[in-house]
């Protein structure tokens, strides 16, 4: 699901489509794990990725859980992955926090249109 790409038509923009992707965002950071691994991809310097194996490195937990949680957070639109032969390259979606706030904020304050 690309919460991004959904918000720019007027349907995508429905009350409800937007309770719905903030609940899936949310979900995607619904562990402390998880709010970590963001962390560390968005303090990355521009133009630079994190490669899985420095990801499983920075915690106590094994690769199976962590590939376990990149996975959610790739499923809950957070971050994107890109093959680099062996490898896998994670990076945030371009936009995804700006997306969540503005989200959180139409949701909870119950603005039918934030571009009018």
């Amino acid at each position: 699901m690309n919460q991004l790409a959904e918000c720019g038509g007027s349907e995508g923009n429905s009350l409800e489509i937007r309770k719905k992707s903030l609940a899936e965002l949310s979900k995607g950071l619904a562990h402390p794990v998880r709010v970590e691994i963001v962390r560390m991809l968005e303090n990355k310097p521009a133009g630079q990725r994190c490669v899985c194996g420095d990801i499983v490195n920075a915690f106590p937990l094994a690769q199976s859980s962590v590939s376990q949680h990149l996975k959610i957070l790739k499923e809950t639109g957070w971050i994107q992955g890109e093959i680099d032969g062996p490898r896998v390259c994670y990076c945030t979606v371009d936009g995804v926090f700006e997306y969540y706030m503005n989200l959180l904020e139409s949701s909870i304050h119950g603005e039918s249109d934030k571009s009018k």
